[in-house]
């Protein structure tokens, strides 16, 4: 059997970069800072969207209006093609189904069911939204939709 030797790939170490080490090593008296200026003092740093004392642009522009973004509700999708899938005629499909069957990860989630896709099983649907064309897909299989908002 062959002894084999392992060796890093080229350039994967690296030597350590050392400043400030006298004139022959590339990088001394400035130690790699250039000359004068705010960037080559100790603690010469400026903060997020500093223009060098220019009225920055988070500041010059008026902030009005409403976002509706922190109040957004998300919702699971899922599509009439997969309740007919993973469940069986006569089934009832909530949170708490959904969760046990793995097709979502928590029944603290919002969940919405859409029509894409073919509904041949008879299911009992409990969910917070069904969209119109997924509850015409449930009734026309036999099914009935329980306390949902319809939505587009």
């Amino acid at each position: 059997m062959a002894d084999f030797i392992l060796n890093a790939p080229k350039g994967a170490n690296k030597k350590k970069f050392i400043v400030g080490r006298g004139s022959s090593s590339g990088n001394g008296t400035t130690a790699g800072k250039g000359n004068k200026g705010q960037q080559s003092r100790s603690g010469g740093k400026t903060y997020v969207g500093f223009e060098g004392g220019q009225m920055p642009l988070y500041r010059r522009i008026a902030h009005r209006g409403f976002s509706n973004y922190p109040f957004k509700k998300e919702f699971s999708i899922i599509n009439v093609c997969i309740l007919n899938e993973v469940f069986e005629s006569g089934e009832t499909v909530d949170k708490d189904s959904l969760v046990s069957k793995g097709l979502i990860d928590s029944a603290k989630v919002a969940v919405k069911i859409l029509g894409n896709g073919e509904l041949t099983k008879k299911l009992t649907v409990n969910v917070d939204k069904v969209s119109a064309s997924a509850k015409t897909k449930i009734e026309a299989a036999g099914g009935s939709v329980v306390s949902s908002t319809e939505a587009k």
